[in-house]
């Protein structure tokens, strides 16, 4: 199964990113996780079929109302497989 790391940046924290992006994965059918980064961007990492990778990338890229994303650095990533759901990572 195709894994992706995506990195958002731009307003992504303090504004319900994370928990719009477990409800995101939840509608693309991907399973991973999702944690702020100290640098104020947030990291996703998500396993799925390419067209739920694809649904999901443009739902990141488009984030939650008070959210404003400028950009959304993917990169394929080793899938692992043990993945169950969507979570955030505190």
């Amino acid at each position: 199964m195709p894994a992706r790391r995506f990195i958002i940046r731009g307003r992504v924290q303090g504004v319900g990113f994370r928990y719009f992006t477990v409800q995101a994965a939840t509608r693309a059918r991907v399973v991973g996780t999702v944690k702020n980064l100290p640098d104020g961007s947030v990291e996703a990492i998500a396993e799925g079929s390419l067209a739920s990778l694809a649904a999901f990338l443009l739902e990141l890229r488009r984030g939650p109302g008070f959210s404003r994303v400028t950009a959304v650095d993917e990169q394929d990533y080793p899938a692992m497989g043990h993945y169950k759901s969507f979570e955030v990572i505190y």
